[in-house]
């Protein structure tokens, strides 16, 4: 009677086991997909938005800036740069590593602009509108600081609203900082409430992603800028 007993619990015990496995694997598999299957996304249209193009072609190459900025930030969301802060002579990281500015200045390169040049011009002819530099300027990280990003966008581009639910006032190439030191540009990629994704390097693997709230949340937006170089 006791090995009949013995031999039940046994029997129970591995039905039991395979059980828990069965269903360790059905979460796995459950995560796995849900990991990777692609998320609805929406864009400007599906919440009645009109994207703003600019009246501009810098570049000559038959496309907006805007769309051109725009193109220059999902170029490097593709390239998955890698995250590296560092000092570099002449100011330019490599090609795959960089940091939030980084994404900045490369985007505006895509339209045909020199962002260090203005922002090195800008800095040596107005010193006293970058008080944060306290007369010190270095041109191979001046233009790679967040600080003076924001200076010289509020300067002399098109200041915006910094609510990120007012969906209709954010466009496709737009430039938003959050706090003090962390900078990106806005996809034309948009989530079911019509927020933007936002593309900008962190560490994050996933440089275009849903995470403008997220962001917003942690350090609060600072500033929002359309580029219009005046």
């Amino acid at each position: 009677m006791l090995l009949v007993s013995f031999n039940v619990i046994l029997f129970i015990g591995d039905a039991m086991k395979k059980w828990l496995i069965f269903v360790f694997l059905l979460i796995v598999i459950g995560l796995f997909v849900f990991i990777n299957y692609p998320q609805k996304v929406y864009d400007a249209k599906d919440f009645d938005i009109e994207i703003i193009k600019s009246d501009i072609d810098y570049d000559k190459d038959g496309i907006d800036d805007y769309s051109d900025i725009l193109e220059g930030a999902k170029i490097e969301a593709d390239k998955k740069i890698k995250y590296k802060s560092a000092y570099y002579e002449g100011g330019y990281p490599p090609d795959g590593e960089g940091v939030a500015t980084d994404v900045i200045w490369r985007s505006l390169k895509n339209a045909g602009y020199d962002l260090k040049s203005l922002i090195d011009e800008d800095i040596k002819n107005n010193i006293d509108a970058y008080p944060n530099l306290e007369g010190n300027i270095d041109p191979n990280i001046d233009f790679r600081r967040v600080a003076n990003l924001k200076i010289f966008f509020e300067r002399h581009c098109l200041v915006l609203t910094n609510d990120p639910y007012e969906i209709d006032k954010w466009m496709p190439g737009d430039i938003v900082a959050f706090g003090s030191n962390h900078i990106g540009i806005i996809s034309d990629i948009r989530n079911k409430d019509g927020i933007p994704y936002l593309i900008s390097l962190s560490g994050n693997n996933k440089m275009e992603d849903d995470n403008l709230i997220e962001w917003y949340n942690k350090r609060g937006i600072t500033g929002h800028y359309r580029f219009l170089y005046e």
